[in-house]
């Protein structure tokens, strides 16, 4: 495991997000933070550095919202409100982490016995006045040679 620590300005968040996904090497990112530490927010950003034309909402009462990208979707989950294996089941939770389409989890920790190994972490801390830290959990087993190459 490799973790980069970032901490910026929300004036920054764009070019912060174009830096995070040149690291992602895997499609399922797990958002972890408070509530209201800026996870949606952050998500949103992705979206834009991903060339959506979408804007990120907290999918908190729908569990899950779809963005599109120009030759993929994201799938953007909450899973705040799930009490249970058996809710994520319902809403067919394992058609989503059997595609092959981004995943980005908000609360993945309710579900955490479903998730796949090959997930990245990214945690979002308010450090108050605008300003995040922000660590993205990097599973070398999932990299491969020339993402390894540019990592060290």
């Amino acid at each position: 495991m490799k973790t980069i620590e970032i901490t910026y300005h929300l004036d920054d968040i764009d070019t912060v997000a174009a830096q995070v996904l040149e690291h992602l090497n895997t499609k399922i990112v797990l958002f972890n933070g408070q509530m209201g530490a800026g996870k949606t927010t952050f998500i949103s950003a992705l979206l834009k550095a991903m060339q959506s034309n979408d804007v990120a909402t907290s999918p908190t009462f729908s569990i899950v919202n779809e963005y599109s990208l120009p030759n993929d979707k994201v799938y953007h989950f909450d899973f705040y409100r799930v009490e249970s294996i058996d809710e994520a089941y319902n809403f067919g939770i394992e058609d989503y982490l059997n595609s092959k389409h981004w995943l980005f989890m908000e609360w993945a920790e309710r579900i955490e016995e479903l998730l796949p190994t090959n997930s990245q972490t990214i945690t979002i801390t308010d450090l108050r006045d605008n300003k995040r830290s922000l660590k993205l959990t990097i599973n070398t087993n999932n990299l491969t040679e020339n993402s390894a190459m540019i990592l060290q």
